[in-house]
C-alpha cells in the first residue's frame, strides 16, 4: 500500500506528486485519484497504462525524514529525489500536517506522582470515553480523516505507534497484567489505543465540530508523560515507573 507521501519520477530527477491543490480535488469528489497512489500519479500526469513502468517511484515520511526507493524502473535518480524530497514545503502538500517530533511519554523518568492538573485532565478524558467508548479511536481518525486524506493520516497515525507501540505497550502489560481479569484486557488496550491515536490527531490542525480538539485532554496527558488506561472499573495513569495513579473517576 502506498504511503504518504508518495511521488514518481523520470529518472531525470523531475519529480511528480499531488500538491494540496491536487489533494483537495481528490477529497472533494473533482477528481477520481488516490493522492499516494503511485499509479493514480503516473495516470494524472501522463504516463499512462504501461507507460506507468517508465517511471521510479519512492516514498518519504516528513515525520520520520525516511525515504523509501518503492521501484527503480529507469535511471536511478533516486538520490537527486531524497534531497528533494527533503527540502519540501510541505505546508504547500497538507497545509494542516505539523511536523514534529514525536514524543515517547515514558522518556520522563521523573514522573512518580501525578498533579491535580493531571487528575483533571484525566476526568475529562474519561468524559469523551464514556461518551463514545470504544469509538473514539474512530472518531479521531474519521476527524483527520475527512480533513486530509486516509493515506495521509494512516501514515501519520502508523508512524506514531511504530515509535512508541513496543515499549508504551510492554511497560503497560508488566505494570497491569496481573491485577486485571482476562475479560478486560481488550477494554485495556482499547483505551491504550485511544490515547495513541488522540495524540497522532495532535500533528494536524484541523477543525472540529466541537470547537477545540476533543482529544486535547489524552495529548496533554500524553506529552506530560502519562498514558491512560481504562478497566471498564478503574482508570489508571502510567508513567516510566509504571502505574503512578488509579481509582475511579
Amino acid at each position: 500500500m502506498c504511503q504518504f507521501f508518495s511521488c514518481v519520477s523520470d529518472g531525470k530527477a523531475n519529480v511528480m506528486y499531488f500538491d494540496w491543490e491536487l489533494r483537495k480535488k481528490c477529497l472533494s469528489g473533482e477528481i477520481k485519484y488516490s493522492p499516494d497512489s503511485h499509479t493514480s500519479i503516473a495516470d494524472y500526469f501522463g504516463y499512462k497504462g504501461a507507460m506507468e513502468d517508465n517511471l521510479n517511484k519512492y516514498e518519504y515520511n516528513p515525520l520520520t525524514k525516511v525515504f523509501t526507493i518503492d521501484q527503480i524502473n529507469t535511471k536511478d535518480d533516486s538520490k537527486r529525489v531524497k534531497r528533494i524530497c527533503e527540502g519540501l514545503d510541505f505546508k504547500k502538500i497538507v497545509p494542516q500536517l505539523i511536523i514534529k517530533q514525536v514524543v515517547h511519554p515514558f522518556k520522563n523518568k521523573n514522573r512518580k506522582r501525578v498533579t491535580k492538573k493531571d487528575l483533571e485532565l484525566l476526568r475529562k478524558w474519561a468524559s469523551v470515553w464514556y461518551s463514545v467508548g470504544a469509538s473514539v479511536r474512530y472518531s479521531v481518525g474519521a476527524s483527520v480523516w475527512y480533513s486530509v486524506g486516509a493515506s495521509v493520516w494512516n501514515s501519520i497515525k502508523t508512524s506514531v505507534w511504530d515509535s512508541v507501540r513496543a515499549s508504551v505497550w510492554y511497560s503497560i502489560k508488566t505494570s497491569v497484567w496481573d491485577s486485571i481479569k482476562t475479560s478486560v484486557e481488550a477494554s485495556v488496550w482499547n483505551s491504550v489505543g485511544a490515547s495513541v491515536e488522540a495524540y497522532a490527531s495532535s500533528f494536524f490542525n484541523i477543525e472540529y465540530k466541537e470547537g477545540e480538539n476533543p482529544f486535547l485532554p489524552a495529548i496533554d496527558l500524553w506529552e506530560k508523560g502519562l498514558v491512560p488506561s481504562f478497566d471498564r472499573e478503574k482508570w489508571r495513569l502510567h508513567g516510566a515507573n509504571g502505574v503512578v495513579w488509579e481509582g475511579k473517576i
